[in-house]
């Protein structure tokens, strides 16, 4: 994964930072009183780098990479041996137990 950054162009970058300049303005207003006249002022901000970053096609930059393959860890259960079931499999137990619609009524 050296080398790869984030990706983006610095236009995209720009606009998300005005996002969040926008976003740290509401949220000062906010503590401080709250002072609604630069709560609204901060929510202007947002509009306008959401209004740069959708005309300047912000969701072209996205770097799609292959889906990472980890390989399953085994551990072991208090319940149980390590080979007695694998994850979301029932257990010997869980098996015998009725469920809805076997002679039970639904509540």
């Amino acid at each position: 994964m050296a080398g790869k950054g984030h990706g983006g162009r610095p236009i995209s970058w720009i606009s998300v930072g005005i996002i969040m300049i926008g976003f740290a303005v509401g949220g000062v207003a906010l503590c401080l009183g709250p002072n609604w006249l630069v709560f609204w002022i901060g929510v202007g901000i947002c509009a306008v780098g959401g209004i740069i970053a959708l005309a300047t096609d912000i969701f072209s930059d996205v770097i799609v990479d292959e889906p990472r393959v980890l390989p399953e860890e085994s551990h072991s259960s208090p319940r149980g041996s390590e080979d007695q079931s694998r994850r979301g499999e029932p257990s010997d137990d869980q098996r015998s137990l009725p469920t809805i619609g076997e002679g039970q009524p639904n509540l």
